[in-house]
């Protein structure tokens, strides 16, 4: 599925920029370097337009973009990939607060209690989210076709099942626009509303963001590696529209 016109997303009522507004402190979660920017960049722009206070959670460690390079080791992959992640935080407006750095396997991140690093991450995660006095939590939508990113929704789900007063949680798309099934996309079992967000007035700074991950975009960085994967212009194609896709629980 990769034509905007098979999914409902066209569809969703528009939010004006000034909705950001009515998050509190907010803190965004990127199952990789350049989830946050892909998904939510633009309302972390809009949210440091406001004044509201903006931390990020980064949960892998994104060094398996391109496994089979020899020019630069897993380390040194992880390396360049967290310093596009902080160079695109500051584009964003959200560097004032140090990102919490999980550092799990990627395309290996947990997904429950019984795998390692799940429970100490989870508890990570909590503890950040209660330092920041968190209002609003901003994390990829739970059937994003991506492993990592539905691991990462379930990470975010324990860490806040833990919490006296969870937070207000948005999830948003990334991978739904190009690989969605329609089991993927919500169901009236899921109890959410979807809506765009008007992000027209800071969609500059979320294409320099896209762009500060150079490494995923072509030409790229990892070069010895012609395997490795680089954001297609179809899919970037995606991120360059003026308004960005969230999902909310209804009332209860």
């Amino acid at each position: 599925m990769s034509s905007e016109t098979a999914l409902p997303f066209s569809a969703y009522p528009v939010r004006e920029a000034g909705f950001v507004a009515s998050l509190g402190p907010t803190v965004v979660i990127a199952p990789h370097p350049d989830d946050e920017a892909l998904g939510c960049g633009g309302l972390m722009a809009l949210l440091h337009q406001t004044g509201t206070p903006v931390a990020a959670v980064l949960v892998s460690d994104g060094s398996m973009s391109h496994p089979n390079s020899a020019l630069f080791s897993g380390p040194a992959r992880q390396a360049v990939r967290e310093t596009e992640f902080r160079h695109a935080l500051t584009i964003l407006g959200a560097d004032a607060t140090e990102p919490l750095l999980l550092g799990l396997p990627d395309s290996r991140v947990p997904v429950s209690e019984q795998e390692p690093g799940f429970m100490a991450a989870v508890a990570q995660l909590r503890e950040f989210l209660e330092c920041h006095q968190t209002a609003t939590v901003v994390v990829p939508w739970r059937r994003d076709p991506h492993p990592d990113h539905r691991a990462t929704s379930r990470l975010v789900q324990a860490a806040l099942a833990g919490m006296a007063a969870a937070p207000r949680r948005l999830e948003y798309v990334v991978w739904a626009w190009e690989r969605a099934a329609p089991a993927d996309l919500p169901t009236n079992a899921d109890k959410v509303t979807g809506f765009r967000l008007d992000i027209g007035a800071v969609a500059g700074q979320k294409q320099r963001a896209i762009a500060a991950h150079r490494s995923q975009v072509a030409p790229g960085i990892f070069t010895d590696d012609p395997g490795g994967f680089l954001l297609s212009a179809e899919m970037l194609a995606h991120f360059s529209i003026p308004y960005e896709v969230f999902f909310e629980a209804l009332p209860s």
